[in-house]
């Protein structure tokens, strides 16, 4: 679908807000959000997953993502991407770089440098860590291996080497997704080390860091930055309430629940909740535990507080860099969860960028080898950027 027709689709929402703004005056407008000092300004991004990160090899990589999708991007109404990157991708595995997707990624910087849209380079997965090791029959070594903190940092010499060169008001670094460690000192060490080697060659690139434990809003509080440095952007992600937003996902341990799930409201019946709360000795309460509450966009701001708290504390700009739910939920309340989270986002100044582009969570529904569309969600578009 052509950037004007769906222009055309969210135009009569964005008047007639502008209308209700004009009339009603500061009501409902989202807190102003800190700034850092390299004038690396985001609000509402989009996951360029699948790509050169978890790639299923769906479709080529030179066809997945083309300028045309930067295009599109930026004219729905989207300012930045995250382009997540794995180190099987990006490097051989002799360990020497994989050059055709280095030109990838250079291309999409451009596309994006064309189309006025901010990029932060995510170093997604690493040989020695995957945010999902327990369900991939993975373990992660980088906690424990000094070989391996060391081979991390030489990934981010590398990176820095090679990027260096795009401006710092364009491009950003997050340091790595969803760490998962046993302590969070373990996380707090590697930040450090990370940090200070990339600061003595880039003292002004804007660094995205989360927090230990997939970056759950909960252990923000955990995560130790340098006092003073502004060019840090805190990161969060948040996929709450589990059991509706995963929703049959073959990859979790819910997966075989086919039960009723609400949202607004309380995602689990009672009888069901406790059930589920039962199983294997409690094995689920993790991913269940929350399934009572009352969900809405009031609650989905109480899930934030906590990580909101730290980012006050330390006059950081908070990101969620990470949210979304499958479309196997009914589907007037997937389309409600998206406008929640969003506005509660919002109304607290956090920028965000929803998971994702292309794939099961995505704008484009993606699943197996093929899409179930050709065409955009348009609804799904208007609830994250159609003001």
């Amino acid at each position: 679908m052509k950037i004007k027709s769906v222009k055309k689709a969210l135009g009569l929402k964005r008047i007639l807000t502008l209308c209700v703004a004009l009339c009603v005056g500061s009501v409902g407008f989202a807190a102003k959000a800190p700034t850092n000092p390299s004038g690396f300004v985001i609000k509402r991004g989009v996951n360029l997953s699948h790509w050169l990160s978890q790639d299923f090899g769906w479709t080529p990589r030179e066809e997945l993502i083309t300028e045309n999708d930067i295009r599109y991007i930026a004219g729905i109404g989207f300012d930045h991407v995250r382009l997540p990157l794995d180190e099987k991708e990006m490097w051989l595995e002799d360990g020497s770089p994989n050059e055709e997707a280095f030109v990838l990624v250079e291309s999409a910087l451009e596309w994006c440098r064309k189309n006025d849209l901010r990029v932060v380079i995510d170093l997604h997965t690493i040989n020695a860590h995957h945010f999902n090791a327990v369900n991939e029959g993975l373990e992660n070594t980088l906690w424990t291996d000094p070989a391996a903190q060391q081979h991390f940092l030489d990934l981010w010499a590398e990176l820095s080497e090679r990027f260096a060169k795009h401006p710092v008001d364009q491009v950003a670094y997050e340091i790595m997704n969803e760490p998962v460690a046993d302590d969070h000192e373990d996380w707090n060490k590697l930040v450090a080390a990370s940090l200070a080697q990339i600061r003595a060659s880039e003292p002004n690139r804007v660094i995205v860091i989360g927090s230990n434990l997939w970056q759950i809003p909960e252990t923000l509080g955990y995560l130790k930055v340098p006092e003073g440095d502004k060019n840090i952007i805190l990161s969060t992600h948040v996929y709450s309430p589990f059991v509706f937003t995963h929703y049959t996902a073959n990859w979790t341990p819910l997966k075989d629940y086919r039960g009723p799930v609400n949202y607004p409201g309380k995602v689990l019946e009672d009888a069901e909740y406790e059930r589920l709360m039962a199983v294997n000795g409690g094995s689920l309460k993790d991913l269940v535990g929350d399934s009572n509450l009352n969900w809405n966009k009031a609650q989905m701001k109480k899930k934030f507080e906590p990580a909101l708290k730290r980012a006050r504390e330390l006059g950081l700009q908070l990101y969620c860099g990470e949210f979304g739910c499958l479309p196997t939920v009914p589907r007037e309340g997937r389309l409600q969860y998206y406008a929640d989270i969003t506005d509660a986002m919002e109304e607290s100044g956090m920028a965000w960028a929803n998971w994702e582009y292309k794939g099961d969570f995505g704008i484009f529904e993606w699943h197996g080898d093929s899409f179930s569309s050709g065409a955009p969600d348009l609804e799904m578009i208007e609830r994250l950027v159609g003001d």
